[in-house]
């Protein structure tokens, strides 16, 4: 039974931004939204993305379908703890190259991080979306964690099977050359990111590409730490043989257009985890425009509900 829709005009409560320490000096900042006693959702932001890159009227859409949602951000992202742990760029070219490097952390550990978050919440298991580098997060809890998992909506995300889910050959120089200093080479760089990898059929406006590109600046940003998040996705295994082990229901939501990350690597989901549901959507690239919100939220819901 699908759970009941919240009234629309009584917008779901948000908490304050809120501190976890998870152990090994990490501590997360995080934010929920929603009634408590609702279904649990935990939401798994990707690559250098704080939470704030889930959009809160998206976070209020999947509260009002009965979720108590839960966004993060992951550790050297926002306002959670730095990794003291200096990375060097030909550490990331010869991960690229081959798949090997050694890195502060691992995928393993970001998944811990998530189920970290569960038991500071009190939470036994909950709903998983991810997307992205986030997608990869909650497929690795899903497979080291069965038991915290009720659902998993993978996006734009991939297996960790190097043939599936490659990067568009344009987009390498920028994934790993240097980037200028400060707020404003940021907001440039990002706007000029954003308009490679972005939904050609649902394209953002670059003065709101750089309102955000400001904001996540001004939240707190790390070279470094992108580097050590992109050590941890290189160097990542293929999950393939044990997403075929999972007994949960599953989504996987992928863009026809994704640069970022081919589609092969959300087919490539889909079709390892038992009765995984595929959704590909024309036009639409790396991103999660607003536009689409309502089709995630009623795919993510549907899938929860097969949970029960």
């Amino acid at each position: 039974m699908s759970a009941p829709s919240r009234d629309s005009s009584q917008p779901p409560l948000a908490s304050d931004e809120l501190r976890a320490p998870i152990g090994n000096q990490v501590e997360l900042c995080y934010q929920t939204f929603g009634d408590p006693d609702d279904e649990p959702l935990l939401l798994v932001m990707g690559l250098s993305g704080p939470m704030t890159w889930w959009d809160q009227a998206f976070c209020e859409q999947l509260a009002g379908a009965g979720f108590h949602v839960v966004r993060y951000d992951n550790r050297d992202t926002g306002r959670s703890s730095r990794i003291a742990a200096p990375v060097r760029r030909d550490q990331l070219v010869r991960a690229f190259a081959t798949g090997r490097a050694r890195t502060p952390y691992t995928m393993s550990d970001l998944a811990g991080d998530a189920v970290a978050l569960l038991d500071h919440l009190g939470l036994e298991s909950a709903h998983l979306v991810g997307v992205s580098m986030g997608g990869m997060i909650a497929q690795t809890v899903a497979v080291e964690h069965p038991t915290r998992v009720r659902s998993l909506t993978s996006i734009s995300s991939t297996t960790g099977r190097r043939t599936v889910g490659w990067q568009h050959p344009s987009l390498l120089p920028r994934l790993i050359g240097p980037r200028g200093a400060g707020r404003d080479a940021y907001v440039e760089s990002s706007v000029a990111m954003w308009a490679l990898i972005g939904s050609a059929a649902y394209p953002s406006a670059p003065e709101a590409l750089r309102t955000r590109a400001g904001e996540t600046f001004d939240r707190g940003v790390s070279a470094s730490g992108v580097v050590r998040q992109m050590l941890a996705i290189l160097t990542q295994g293929d999950r393939t043989p044990r997403l075929r082990s999972l007994r949960i229901p599953a989504l996987v939501i992928h863009g026809n257009a994704d640069k970022m990350v081919h589609v092969s690597g959300g087919r490539s989901t889909a079709a390892a985890i038992p009765g995984a549901e595929l959704v590909t959507i024309d036009g639409m690239g790396h991103d999660l425009p607003p536009e689409l919100f309502g089709t995630f939220v009623d795919a993510i819901r549907r899938t929860a509900d097969r949970a029960s």
